[in-house]
């Protein structure tokens, strides 16, 4: 979740009544400003940001303020502005000093808090998550990714790893992926020891493989394959999993939870046929 935090305080003069703040933004948004193209959508009012923009006006961070306020976001940006004016001298500042966050076409959403003369907004773009039917085709894209990957010569941090074979698809594999992003999920954790105190290699073992090595990558927030397989790539630990040549399976899955700050919550497992040698797992 990329986050952006702004502030702007100027005297203006009261002006005559206007429609509501919402209203006078995407009136903006929608009529392009500062030599901006026009955005193709209008901002929705979200409840949720509404809280967040409240939380960032009592001194909370952009993140920490939807994080709690339980808005999942793949953008965001938080803007503060100080006028006596009201609500149309607080757009025309808006208009004057912030266009290019107002018309950015990637945000859907928006929250106001008002205290005195100061105003504080939240815009957003929620997370983007895929659909529960899209999960077959989810672990083809990750399967792809990952064997693209494995094909080239790389580093991951200070080891250095060979091309090496493309690993299949296990559906055991897949379901030991999918019990722990469950778990993951609806209990509000990120862990490789399961709530139940489940590990890799058990969750495995329960999902009936015969393993001689394990390995697991989790990740969370990352709404599609390629951010995710993107972001094991660029961390060296998930990355040594990934190009591992003792693998020779792999299983992925994801859950969504919209009532989670996250949204989604992935696991990637690794594995070879075997009678339980060692095991790996990366966070």
């Amino acid at each position: 979740m990329a986050g952006v935090v702004l502030a702007l305080a100027l005297a203006a003069h009261a002006s005559p009544a206007a429609a509501a703040l919402p209203d006078n933004i995407n009136t903006i948004r929608l009529h392009g400003c500062g030599g901006r193209p026009s955005a193709s959508r209008p901002l929705r009012v979200a409840r949720r940001l509404d809280e967040a923009a409240r939380r960032t006006a009592g001194g909370a961070r952009l993140h920490d303020a939807l994080l709690a306020a339980g808005y999942s976001a793949e953008e965001s940006a938080a803007i503060h502005v100080a006028t006596p004016g009201g609500d149309l001298a607080t757009a025309r500042l808006l208009e004057a000093h912030f266009c290019a966050q107002l018309s950015e076409p990637m945000m859907r959403d928006i929250g106001i808090a008002h205290r005195g003369a100061d105003t504080w907004i939240v815009l957003a773009a929620p997370l983007a998550t895929p659909n529960p039917g899209d999960a077959p085709a989810v672990s083809r894209r990750v399967l792809e990714l990952v064997n693209e990957a494995r094909v080239h010569a790389r580093r991951c941090g200070s080891k250095s790893f060979d091309a090496t074979f493309a690993l299949k698809l296990s559906s055991a594999l897949g379901d030991a992926a999918l019990a722990h992003s469950l778990d993951m999920a609806t209990r509000n954790y990120f862990d490789h020891s399961g709530a139940d105190g489940s590990t890799p290699a058990s969750r495995v073992t329960r999902a009936g493989y015969g393993w001689g090595v394990v390995g697991e990558n989790i990740a969370a927030g990352v709404a599609s394959p390629e951010e995710a397989v993107q972001g094991w790539l660029h961390s060296p630990a998930h990355c040594e999993n990934l190009m591992d040549p003792r693998f020779t399976d792999m299983g992925v899955a994801y859950m969504v939870n919209q009532k989670n700050p996250s949204g989604i919550f992935w696991t990637q497992v690794f594995a070879a046929p075997g009678s339980g040698l060692a095991l790996h797992t990366r966070r």
